[in-house]
């Protein structure tokens, strides 16, 4: 079993990771002109970044 500090800095390095990948999705977005797809209130919706 994971301790809890290894647990909690695990989680960390995920949620920076995961906010690093979505800045670069909406980087490559404006750069390519393109919209983005996303679940608002359980409907698809587009956006333009």
């Amino acid at each position: 079993m994971i301790p809890k500090e290894e647990h909690t800095e695990l989680r960390n390095k995920i949620l920076q990771g995961l906010e690093l990948a979505y800045e670069k999705l909406i980087e490559y977005k404006k750069q390519k002109n393109s919209v983005l797809v996303v679940i608002r209130d359980g409907k698809i919706t587009k956006v333009k970044p």
